[in-house]
């Protein structure tokens, strides 16, 4: 895909079909890094990240024919910036299948930035129980971590100046068709 630019300074990164293809290829990689599929929960963090795990979850039925688990995983109580936030945060329910206990927990988000939003997830799943492994999945890795988390799947490795922003639409979420641009400030 062509990167094309609109008049709001936004850069269109993937488009509907190259998100289909991401998300595909990071069920694959699922599926060959999980020996037993029945054991995985796939957690969305609200709002893209649970739509998007939606998504896999479709993939990986369709090439391994097993239906995998999954859930919501709410951040919103776990934030490490809740004071300093304008606005309080909106809380969304959170719902895992319980228990845990020897379960990879899979996080799944639409945009990896500073790392922040995985450490408040891993806070809440573990409110839940104690996971065997925890990974994570994004559709758009931008850099600028400032904890040590990396993703264990990627749709797009997209390094980014701090001035500019990702943002993914997705049709079930946003109505708006599905694509991923980048807005510069």
């Amino acid at each position: 895909m062509k990167p094309k630019q609109n008049s709001s300074t936004a850069t269109a990164i993937l488009d509907a079909e190259a998100m289909r293809r991401a998300l595909r290829r990071i069920a694959h990689e699922i599926v060959e890094g999980n020996s037993n599929l029945e054991t995985v929960v796939l957690a969305g963090i609200p709002s893209r990240g649970v739509e998007i795990a939606r998504r896999i979850s479709a993939f990986i039925r369709e090439i391994a024919n097993v239906d995998v688990d999954s859930g919501i995983i709410d951040v919103a109580m776990h934030r490490d910036d809740v004071g300093t936030r304008k606005e309080l945060p909106v809380v969304h329910a959170s719902k895992l299948p319980v228990p845990l206990e020897d379960r990879t927990v899979i996080i799944v988000d639409d945009v990896l930035y500073t790392g922040r939003t995985v450490r408040a997830a891993m806070d809440a799943i573990n409110s839940f129980g104690r996971p065997a492994r925890i990974q994570l999945a994004v559709l758009v890795d931008r850099g600028h971590r400032e904890l040590p988390i990396r993703p264990d799947y990627v749709g797009k490795n997209l390094p980014t100046a701090t001035r500019e922003q990702i943002q993914v639409r997705l049709q079930e979420t946003d109505n708006e068709p599905d694509g991923v641009y980048l807005q510069k400030q």
